[in-house]
């Protein structure tokens, strides 16, 4: 008679004891990683953006998800993933994407690679492997093939160079 109710007695109370037995810990914790630290002459930003206006005082502004220092002292960095965007004073604007880039801070020119596309709000689409902007001079140049479409049609070139018109 005893027995069975004994028996059940202890099952209740290991129920109740058991969490404070074995203690399985999961609470909010932080550990620290081991970092390596990077070489200091090599500066990296994630989500960087330049922002500066042309010489007609057109703003223009170069994103990329990674930006890093080629070598300490030049006035190069390193893209990935750019994109450039400049508004025109007559309110059309122009978007300009690539895998990667190097932006010469000094010359103020922007060397894209990889899937250069160039957008413009009129309906033009332009593809190519390279291209290289000088942003001072406004001029973009190409010298291997390009493939565009719009308003006019398509259309398959050898290259391309684009220069700003009576000084527009």
């Amino acid at each position: 008679k005893l027995l069975l109710p004994a028996m059940a007695l202890v099952l209740v109370g290991l129920i109740f004891l058991w969490p404070q037995i074995i203690i399985k810990d999961t609470r909010f914790s932080i550990n620290f990683k081991n970092i390596q630290n990077s070489d200091s002459e090599e500066l990296n930003t994630i989500n960087a953006r330049f922002v500066g206006t042309d010489a007609k005082d057109q703003p223009f502004s170069i994103t990329a998800d990674m930006a890093k220092t080629i070598t300490t002292g030049e006035n190069s960095i390193e893209l990935e993933m750019p994109k450039a965007d400049i508004t025109v004073k007559d309110g059309t604007w122009m978007v300009l994407t690539a895998n990667t880039g190097i932006y010469n801070q000094l010359g103020q020119t922007l060397s894209l690679e990889g899937e250069v596309n160039l957008f413009h709000d009129s309906g033009y689409e332009f593809n190519t492997e390279k291209t290289t902007i000088d942003l001072t001079k406004g001029i973009a140049s190409s010298d291997v093939k390009v493939d565009g479409q719009g308003p006019f049609g398509n259309l398959t070139a050898e290259g391309f160079r684009i220069e700003k018109k009576n000084n527009q």
